[in-house]
């Protein structure tokens, strides 16, 4: 708070001293009106003036300082002249700043000539003048920093040339208690910037009150107080947002005290229990949300302890996110390998999934396997607590075309202008122009029920975000553990099937032996004695499903899921959910594919890829939160 005491006098003129020679008051909403005629004084308000009106009553100092007038040199041939000149700069508003001013003018005539009548008439109009002007500075209600500044100028200038009128004295009094109220104000304003409110009776809201004291009609102390109420609601909504609720109640309280504002106070309460409404929609919001994820029991349950500690008694958002927690503990309305489809916003249906069971399984590679790499290593426990649905087959080009033309998305390979394709002519994989998602492994045109390819791992995410909104359901691609527990399916073995060194026919998808390409060409590096009739991908769901009735999840496409890569799996998460690091380029991949070694088909293999990949050999899946 700023006090009056004897001690504190020295600051307060330095306080007013700086006050009075800013330029501009704190930022307006608006420019402020401009005094009568003040506009040609402009430059010369900007000049310190020679000296200051001190604050008077209580806080009266001995002396008061004065102005002094710029000597003024007048011959005695020059008298006409100076009268002439004193006269138009009257008339162009030049009353005291320099020697050219009328003020010096009238007094260095008068002091030749103490009678000179046409000196003593402007004088006097020059004394109604400042009058007027002063007293309109002294009502502005914006940049009243710069008007008390040339209010007091004027206060000085009327001291020294009629110091008995009592109007000069009444004036005199209202600059002195507008410096004190100006600096009661600043000091408040200084106090609310620094978060010092006042509401324990030292900051802001003692120093607008005293301003107020001296100026019931003060409209920047009112707004001052105001301001102090608003912040002390803003530490009430903003204990609230955090979820401390008691303390919002405590702040709401102080802030009752500021003003009479029963309609303010009732309007933050109105918004504080709105906060604590929306919190608890979003609490039970965000727990269904992870209801809908593989591992969401667990922080649902947490969102539903965060609830009841915030949550009047009885209230019934909370009551159903406790009943939805308790509805889905285990599959929710779903059952294990239940298939379904969900409908899409705009018409249709979304592709078929499938219950995936919960349980666990060893994920990676044992020390002794053959073919494997420290990628895949350690082998380590991976259990889920609930089960998810996971796509049956890969998404299809119709799949993909329905988001493509829905969302006019430009996928990678369409905005790049190519991707890798198998060359016929050198057997080789390489970069083709023209070829996008609408594209076979040769680049040809695909047919619908061709699983997509040449799309990047942020295709397929945002082909799961789109599904996700047409669905309103949580879609999007499988992490690594999810993706290795449905390819094992139940089994331990090398390969998805087991141990064999050779699929059982019909398995799947493989680099087979005995595959033939269109021109005669076969695989170098095969599976032995094995053929599945395809040299490229075949359409979705041609091989027989897995143990858990998922299509194609060993063969035909590797495809993307949603971790970064990681070299090992040295601190891999044990409960199945995506490692991820945001913002990582090096994705993964995972499952064999039509043109791979089959030490690539086994049911750990992984391995890296940028992000920004588009290959005939890679595509994707979806899962979805049950």
């Amino acid at each position: 708070m700023l006090r009056t005491s004897a001690p504190f006098l020295p600051l307060l003129a330095a306080l007013l001293l700086a006050l009075a020679a800013c330029s501009a008051d704190a930022p307006a909403p608006a420019a402020a009106p401009t005094a009568p005629r003040a506009a040609a004084r402009t430059a010369a308000a900007a000049v310190p003036p020679a000296a200051q009106v001190t604050i008077g009553g209580e806080d009266a100092a001995e002396t008061v300082a004065r102005w002094q007038p710029p000597a003024v040199q007048i011959a005695d041939d020059a008298v006409a002249a100076a009268r002439r000149r004193a006269a138009q700069a009257f008339e162009q508003d030049r009353l005291y700043a320099d020697e050219e001013a009328a003020i010096p003018i009238w007094l260095a005539l008068l002091q030749r000539d103490g009678k000179d009548r046409q000196a003593l008439a402007g004088l006097k109009q020059a004394r109604l003048r400042l009058l007027e002007e002063a007293g309109a500075l002294l009502s502005r209600p914006l940049k009243q920093r710069e008007a008390l500044a040339q209010a007091s100028d004027m206060a000085l200038v009327l001291l020294a040339i009629a110091p008995e009128d009592a109007r000069v004295r009444q004036l005199q009094s209202r600059v002195e208690i507008a410096q004190r109220v100006i600096a009661y104000n600043r000091a408040g304003e200084d106090d609310l910037r620094a978060g010092r409110v006042g509401e324990d009776g030292d900051g802001a809201i003692p120093n607008f009150r005293e301003a107020l004291r001296l100026n019931p009609d003060d409209v920047r102390a009112r707004q001052g107080l105001a301001a102090a109420e608003s912040a002390l609601i803003g530490r009430a909504e903003t204990a609230a947002r955090a979820g401390d609720f008691a303390s919002a109640g405590t702040w709401l309280a102080e802030a009752a005290k500021v003003r009479d504002s029963s309609i303010t106070i009732a309007d933050a309460f109105e918004r504080v229990e709105r906060i604590r409404a929306d919190t608890l929609t979003r609490l039970r919001d965000e727990g269904l949300r992870d209801l809908a994820t593989p591992q969401g029991l667990k922080p649902a349950r947490e969102k539903l302890e965060d609830a009841l500690r915030i949550a009047l008694p009885g209230d019934p958002v909370v009551a159903q996110l406790r009943e939805r927690i308790e509805l889905v503990t285990h599959y929710g309305s779903f059952r294990p390998r239940q298939v379904f489809s969900d409908a899409l916003r705009d018409g249709g249906r979304g592709p078929q999934m499938i219950v995936v069971p919960h349980g666990g399984f060893q994920m990676g590679a044992g020390d002794n396997e053959r073919g494997a790499t420290d990628a895949e290593k350690p082998s380590h426990y991976v259990r889920f607590e609930r089960g998810f649905a996971m796509s049956i087959t890969e998404v299809t080009v119709a799949d993909f075309r329905r988001y493509v033309l829905a969302s006019n998305a430009r996928p990678r390979a369409t905005r790049r202008g190519h991707s890798i394709v198998y060359d016929e002519r050198s057997g080789n994989f390489v970069r083709h122009s023209g070829v996008d998602w609408r594209s076979d492994y040769n680049g040809a045109p695909a047919i619908a029920n061709s699983p997509v390819m040449h799309v990047s791992v942020r295709d397929a995410e945002n082909y799961a975000t789109w599904l996700s909104e047409q669905t309103g359901r949580s879609y999007r691609l499988p992490s690594e553990a999810e993706f290795e527990y449905v390819v094992r399916a139940g089994s331990s073995g090398r390969y998805p099937w087991g141990d064999a060194g050779t699929p059982p026919a019909g398995a799947g998808n493989f680099t087979g032996a005995e595959d033939v390409s269109p021109t005669g060409r076969r695989w170098y590096n095969a599976f032995v004695g094995y053929g599945d009739g395809w040299w490229g991908p075949a359409p979705v769901g041609s091989f027989e499903a897995n143990a858990w009735g998922v299509h194609d999840v060993a063969g035909n496409l590797s495809e993307w899921v949603a971790d970064c890569w990681h070299a090992s799996y040295r601190r891999a998460p044990a409960d199945g959910a995506a490692w991820f690091n945001p913002g990582c380029r090096q994705r993964v991949i995972r499952g064999g594919n039509w043109a791979n070694a089959p030490d690539q088909t086994r049911a750990a293999w992984r391995q890296s890829q940028d992000s920004d990949t588009t290959s005939a050999r890679i595509g994707f899946r979806l899962v979805r939160g049950i």
